[in-house]
């Protein structure tokens, strides 16, 4: 969300640093919920000073070893989901985001964004009806 990997390192960082001066005055919703709607709004802050919203990293994920050719491959899927993503409508992106890559649950999200349950399941819902009819127009299986 923040356009680059060393921005979102300085985001979390930044989220930690305000999590530690943070006077909270209720207990509702969990310290992760806390630290990830500091960093979804710092993300969002910094992503409106740099105008890089249409820009997001791909996640890499850590499995088994793959043979030379499976990881060109899985480089190659991860690249297309990454430029689908990023032509989502930012409302799409943003709970996607959160969704997947940040693993926050749909409540989680509902918090964090300010808008309703309803909504952040339809739009994860639609975001990844998109981006999988994407996949399958250009033969990548999901």
């Amino acid at each position: 969300m923040a356009g680059s990997l060393a921005a979102g390192n300085d985001i979390a960082q930044e989220s930690f640093v305000r999590l530690l001066g943070a006077r909270i005055e209720h207990h509702e919703g969990t310290l992760r919920s806390l630290l990830a709607t500091i960093a979804y709004r710092l993300a969002v802050k910094e992503a409106r000073r740099l105008r890089l919203y249409d820009h997001t990293e791909t996640a890499r994920m850590a499995d088994e070893t793959p043979s030379p050719l499976e990881q060109l491959v899985k480089e190659d899927t991860d690249r297309m989901i990454a430029r689908l993503v990023q032509r989502l409508p930012r409302e799409q992106r943003e709970v996607l985001t959160l969704r997947f890559f940040g693993g926050c649950s749909y409540e989680e999200i509902a918090r964090i964004t300010g808008v309703p349950l309803g909504t952040v399941k339809s739009r994860i819902f639609y975001a990844v009806k998109t981006c999988r009819d994407k996949l399958k127009e250009r033969g990548v299986s999901t």
